[in-house]
């Protein structure tokens, strides 16, 4: 993409552009009618056009060329040139997405002024473009915990196909970092990555918003499924997509084109869709909300990423991943995570999972006391404290109403159900923290009646009424 079409019917003229540019260090390809012009852009992209308006013995003149190429390669900047030119035409070709109009007999310094201009504004775009793929194939899976060795197993088997992928699990557990890991470790890495969020979107527009507008005054506005050509589209929290421009989406995706809003000609595209959803789309289904022929579209591979509490043993990991990442981006701090720091943090409840955790962190390096390691102190919490300032034991209302064997019992059942699954179901990490005999926290347990089982590819302990309950001594 670094040389330039030239487009246009009087041979002399083109040649006469040719030479001009050659001259200037450009290289050039040539095209006399639009048949012409067509096969050089089916072979390869050009770096920048320029376009004569009125194309004699052709099937499309400027115009339709210009419609055709900001549709199949909006990159490409288009530069108009006409000997009628007058200013209707120099509008309605501004409109319709070329850099500019230039009337013959055109002044040189003049054509080569406004050639370097949007040559170099077409270099800035593919630059930043090149800028936001990079930061997708940055993004990062960090974890070491059973449950997340199992989603990453699951990711990486669909980065091998071009199957549309449904992600599923609790807000802010990650599920845009999932489907940004697909796409950087498949084969459309280098094509673009765009989120559509539905919860986000005023419904009123969201056709405009994802098929783009077509209008006699604005000319052509792409919009997300255009953009995302080559790529993926990402349909964040899905669930919230309006019921008709579902069944418009569903079309999409059987015949991979759609029409414009207000516009005539079908745009054809090539996506992969990732979509996502924190609620059971099946039960919207139910409910009326959902397209039965949507979700079985949507949903040819699902996974579940899982919530913070099921991969707590990935706790120290992340909150060490956010503070470089912050210090990085806004020099906060590069502090440590105490060992005390970072066992509160896995025992505490995080109804917001990792966005939640990526917060507390914000919170602890811009309001911590110094630069030396993050003390259990630091770390905010939104239940009862487990100590007042003297020190003492706090006791819930609950257990303070309970005679003391009771009381022990129940505060050992929580405990442990605590440590364990902060050790992801790991029987003898938890035996060694608390300081018993594995052997005798397996009875303790038992007597308690808390046993663990497999859930999200970890083991997590739970209580269970069953006075039989068997404890898995495999961990």
């Amino acid at each position: 993409m670094s040389d330039i079409l030239i487009v246009d019917d009087e041979r002399d003229i083109r040649e006469l552009i040719s030479d001009i540019l050659e001259d200037e260090g450009f290289t050039t390809r040539l095209a006399g009618n639009s048949d012409d012009c067509l096969g050089h852009l089916n072979s390869e992209a050009p770096g920048l056009m320029i376009l004569d308006i009125w194309l004699k013995d052709s099937r499309m003149d400027g115009i339709d060329i210009l419609k055709h190429v900001k549709r199949n390669n909006p990159d490409v900047p288009v530069v108009i040139i006409s000997g009628h030119g007058n200013v209707e035409i120099a509008v309605a070709a501004i409109k319709q997405g070329a850099y500019d109009f230039i009337e013959k007999p055109f002044n040189i310094d003049q054509l080569l002024v406004v050639i370097r201009r949007a040559m170099e504004t077409s270099r800035l775009r593919r630059e930043n473009n090149q800028l936001k793929r990079r930061e997708v194939q940055a993004a990062e899976m960090i974890g070491a915990s059973g449950a997340f060795r199992t989603l990453v197993s699951q990711l990486d088997k669909v980065t091998k196909s071009n199957g549309r992928v449904m992600l599923s699990g609790p807000s802010g557990s990650g599920k845009e970092v999932a489907a940004r890991f697909v796409h950087a470790n498949s084969a459309r890495a280098d094509a673009p990555f765009v989120t559509v969020n539905c919860a986000q979107i005023d419904p009123d527009r969201m056709e405009d918003v994802l098929f783009g507008r077509e209008s006699g005054e604005r000319g052509i506005e792409p919009g997300l499924l255009e953009q995302a050509h080559g790529g993926v589209i990402y349909f964040d929290e899905v669930a919230d997509m309006p019921l008709g421009t579902q069944s418009k989406i569903l079309r999409v995706l059987v015949d991979q084109q759609f029409l414009r809003v207000g516009g005539a000609d079908k745009v054809r595209v090539d996506l992969r869709v990732i979509s996502s959803s924190a609620r059971n789309l099946e039960a919207e289904i139910e409910a009326g909300r959902f397209r039965q022929e949507l979700y079985h579209r949507l949903n040819v591979v699902p996974i579940a990423v899982p919530s913070l509490e099921d991969r707590r043993e990935d706790i120290p990991l992340l909150a060490e991943h956010f503070i470089e990442g912050l210090h990085k981006s806004q020099g906060l701090p590069l502090r440590a995570l105490s060992e005390e720091a970072a066992a509160l943090m896995q025992t505490m409840v995080w109804p917001g999972n990792v966005r939640q955790l990526r917060n507390v962190i914000e919170r602890i390096l811009i309001l911590g006391e110094g630069t030396g390691d993050i003390d259990a102190r630091e770390v905010p919490s939104e239940e009862e404290k487990p100590v007042d300032g003297d020190g003492r034991v706090v006791i819930s209302g609950s257990v303070a109403t309970l005679p003391l064997r009771e009381a022990r019992e129940a505060f050992e059942r929580e405990y442990l159900l605590t440590q364990i699954n902060r050790f992801g179901g790991n029987i003898s990490k938890t035996a060694q923290f608390v300081g018993m005999e594995r052997s005798a926290l397996h009875r303790k347990l038992k007597s308690l009646n808390v046993v663990t089982t497999s859930r999200s590819g970890n083991r997590v302990a739970h209580v269970d009424e069953d006075e039989g309950a068997e404890i898995d001594a495999s961990s």
